[in-house]
């Protein structure tokens, strides 16, 4: 978590206001007045509102909160749906070792929440590894949707990246679907499910409010990949490793962090996009490991207005080469110092940080296609990337 300000939405209250306001609007007809007339009697609601006025309300809030209330059916829908697949975790992390010479500390406890999938005809729950990082399989309590309890056969990490993987084996196991996180637009409204202060399946809702949150100060997690959606869906203690669910039910990201100037919920919720999430999981199931690729440069992450300007660019854009390691898949294809890259396959490279990830995001072996910025003008380049090592 990384300390910061920020505010509580209140969109959903603002609406039902609106909604409100909205339904008493109803037209009074006028009322002549004279000069002779005595003056009318002090407004009181109750000296209006016959009980057919009354009536007329009620019909006319029933009208609109149709609305809202088909509106709210498919929130209902996506909890009753992901509700059996969404996990508790607690971890037991064993004694820590004390200052004081041959003692033990107090036994240490992480709690967080999962979410189960099925791949290649098993189930396995999808979490942080930051839950479960100081335990082993016999120290990991995964709690189910109706009281069960089942430890993992199975446990897996990527440090890297705060992804973790566990095997389970048990009967009349309910596994989510699992999206496609690229499709998010910031707006899209989604669903936070898991275990805040170990409160059990609840669900909050809220929207994606942006994406690509890169170099964010996680406590002491040393992620080096990072590119997280935002949501203002309320995330507090306890989330970490619980489903970001979009409105068709289906899983878009894994919820990991929050902005909090207090500990808890105050609007800025953070997750990993399921798909960076499932490119590390599903080399975990296989190979137990996790390989990236390797490109070779190392990128200048002061790149600003001026530096775009020197190479002739209208704006900072791109990842700007600071140095090419000899006898790499860069230094083959023929990039150079003070190159721009601009373009990653397909994908328009927004900064180092988001190049650092695309590479990630790419299987040793395979060959991409570059676009860069040298001398003015745009040159595609082929590189055939390795595994890092």
């Amino acid at each position: 978590m990384t300390n910061s300000r920020w505010w509580t939405p209140i969109r959903l209250q603002t609406l039902a206001r609106a909604v409100a306001v909205a339904t008493l609007a109803l037209p009074i007809a006028a009322i002549p007045s004279r000069a002779d007339e005595p003056a009318p009697e002090p407004f009181h609601p109750a000296a209006w509102q016959r009980p057919e006025e009354r009536a007329e309300l009620f019909r006319v809030l029933e009208q609109h909160a149709g609305v809202l209330e088909a509106q709210s059916a498919v929130v209902k829908t996506v909890a009753r749906l992901l509700g059996p697949a969404v996990v508790h975790i607690e971890a037991n992390a064993g004694p820590r070792p004390s200052l004081q010479l041959g003692s033990r500390g107090p036994q240490v406890e992480e709690t967080g929440s999962g979410v189960i999938i099925e791949y290649r005809g098993n189930d396995y729950v999808l979490t942080n590894r930051h839950v479960i990082r100081h335990s082993n399989a016999e120290g990991i309590k995964i709690f189910l949707h109706d009281g069960r309890m089942v430890h993992p056969t199975k446990v897996l990490g990527d440090e890297e990246s705060d992804i973790a993987v566990m095997a389970v084996s048990a009967p009349r196991l309910t596994a989510a679907s699992v999206g496609d996180s690229d499709r998010l637009e910031i707006g899209d409204f989604v669903l936070a499910i898991g275990s805040p202060f170990g409160l059990s399946q609840s669900v909050t809702f809220g929207i994606v409010s942006a994406k690509g949150r890169r170099d964010l100060r996680l406590g002491d997690a040393r992620l080096r990949l990072q590119d997280f959606l935002q949501t203002d869906a309320a995330i507090n203690p306890g989330n970490s490793g619980g489903p970001l669910v979009n409105l068709r039910g289906e899983v878009v990201g894994i919820n990991t962090a929050i902005a909090s100037a207090s500990g808890g919920n105050e609007g800025i919720g953070f997750a990993i996009p399921v798909n960076m999430f499932m490119f590390a999981a599903r080399q975990l199931i296989d190979q137990g490991r996790v390989a990236r690729a390797f490109l070779g440069v190392s990128l200048d992450a002061r790149f600003d207005d001026a530096g775009a300007a020197a190479a002739g660019l209208p704006y900072p854009v791109g990842a700007r080469v600071s140095a090419v390691t000899e006898g790499s898949p860069a230094d083959a294809a023929g990039l150079r110092v003070s190159d721009v890259i601009v373009q990653y396959d397909d994908t328009p490279v927004e900064n180092d940080g988001h190049l650092v990830n695309l590479v990630a995001q790419t299987a040793p072996g395979e060959t991409v296609r570059l676009v860069v910025f040298r001398d003015r003008k745009q040159i595609p380049v082929e590189v055939r990337v390795v595994e890092r090592k």
